[in-house]
Parts: structure tokens; C-alpha cells; sequence
């Protein structure tokens, strides 16, 4: 595959470790928002320098988008997914939906909503 193919640029950003996951607690939050410290609470096992890379990457790619409200102290930043990001979504639900019919076997991991899913 060539280094300029459109599949393996996207695939470059999508398949890192953690960048999935992090869009699906996105989409899990409300309005598809969340602040740092919540994706870190709710990503076991990630670090705060991998986290803020990966939310970076996302930025620079426009999955996400991050919005500071400095109206008050501290100042308040929260993460939230774009039109573009969403749509990831419906492709992560689609992968879902194919791992549940054919290679998956996993109870816990029945919800066809990704937003219901407890992960």
C-alpha cells in the first residue's frame, strides 16, 4: 500500500491505541462532551500524556473539537465531537454490529447503541 493511499493515512490516526475508545466515551457523553478529567476516569488504564496526545491528533484531525469557556476560574475545557467525528461513530457501530454476528462472542457487549454501552 502506498504511503499517500487515503486507507493507510486514516488509518495512521484511527488505529493508535486509545483513539477509538476515546471518541466512544465522547459520543457517551452528554451532548457528545466531555472534559479531560472524565475520558481519564473513564478510560482505565490510560495516562494523562497519552490522553492529551491522542485528544490533540483528533483536534489536528477534526473528529473533535475543543472548547475552552474562560468566563470563569478555573477555566473550563471540554471535548466534543464534530459532525466528522460522529460520523466515525456510525462506522465504529457498523464494526460492532459485524464482531457481534461473526467473530464475537461477548454478552456484555450487546447493546446495539454505542451510547448504552457500558464498555
Amino acid at each position: 500500500m502506498q504511503e499517500g493511499c487515503t486507507v493507510n493515512q486514516t488509518v495512521k490516526y484511527i488505529a493508535k491505541k486509545w483513539t477509538l475508545l476515546i471518541l466512544l466515551e465522547l459520543y457517551k457523553g452528554d451532548k457528545h462532551t466531555r472534559r479531560f478529567s472524565e475520558l481519564k476516569n473513564c478510560l482505565d488504564g490510560i495516562t494523562q500524556k497519552v490522553l492529551s496526545a491522542r485528544l490533540k491528533e483528533l483536534n489536528k484531525e477534526g473528529l473533535i473539537e475543543n472548547r475552552v469557556d474562560d468566563r470563569s476560574f478555573p477555566v473550563k475545557s471540554e471535548y466534543v465531537l464534530t459532525e466528522s467525528g460522529l460520523e466515525i461513530i456510525d462506522i465504529v457501530k457498523d464494526m460492532k454490529r459485524w464482531a457481534l454476528k461473526w467473530k464475537i462472542t461477548n454478552l456484555e457487549c450487546s447493546y446495539q447503541d454505542c451510547s448504552e454501552c457500558v464498555l
